[in-house]
């Protein structure tokens, strides 16, 4: 990945976009756009979490929440009994993710935290989870990200992206996802035929997956398992 990538995206997390999305992720006041993209965003991790519960070994295996934003994935599986080590590239998104932590767990919650990029986690995980970061990277950069969680990855792997579809390629400017001066990165759609390759080159193959569509959210779920 370019290292300018990497450097956007952080400071964009650490000033303006900490506040934006802390506002979206959370359960404030926000306007239409924000409700909306909250809405998607919830939707996805309903799906994800469902997803996991199903299974019912929630407590028996390691999680890794690459990418955890304020918490909104590792908490509710922490509270389902799992075990999670989620990361984020922003230590506010972190440190705001601690703190909902404690209030929603208490202090001896079992959710680990820290702050790297995506490509800087390490250890092995039966299960690494990244949802809704992919957008904030360009396509060249999205091999080596979805190879080192891969890695990572013992048992299976989900990932959440934008879509390239005809329909979002015409939303050529991110005020047509998310309106407003300075809101966000640019938010980048990705290939599912070139990111389900790639799952493919790792070993692994597609178990389920799913579409969260709202007006301003859109987000394909693919959850892939070793072969």
């Amino acid at each position: 990945m370019q290292t300018d990538d990497k450097a956007v995206v952080k400071e964009y997390f650490n000033d303006v976009g900490f506040e934006r999305w802390r506002k979206i992720y959370g359960d404030g006041d926000v306007n239409r756009v924000q409700k909306d993209i909250r809405r998607g965003h919830e939707q996805t991790i309903e799906t994800v979490v469902n997803w996991l519960k199903e299974d019912g070994n929630l407590s028996e295996i390691s999680i890794c929440d690459a990418g955890c934003g304020t918490g909104s994935l590792a908490i509710p599986l922490a509270q389902a009994g799992a075990t999670v080590d989620a990361s984020d590239i922003s230590d506010k998104m972190v440190e705001e993710a601690r703190q909902q932590a404690q209030s929603a767990l208490g202090e001896n919650h079992n959710i680990q935290f820290s702050v790297n990029d995506l490509e800087g986690i390490t250890g092995s995980y039966h299960t690494v989870i990244c949802l809704d970061v992919l957008i904030h990277y360009p396509t060249q950069d999205i091999p080596s990200m979805v190879n080192h969680l891969a890695d990572c990855a013992e048992s299976r792997l989900i990932l959440s992206f934008a879509p390239k579809t005809f329909f979002l390629s015409l939303l050529k400017k991110i005020g047509e996802f998310f309106p407003g001066p300075s809101k966000t990165t640019r938010a980048y759609q990705h290939s599912e035929k070139e990111v389900m390759k790639l799952l493919e080159e790792n070993g692994m193959t597609i178990k389920r997956q799913g579409m969260t569509s709202t007006r301003f959210y859109y987000s394909r779920i693919l959850e892939a398992v070793r072969k």
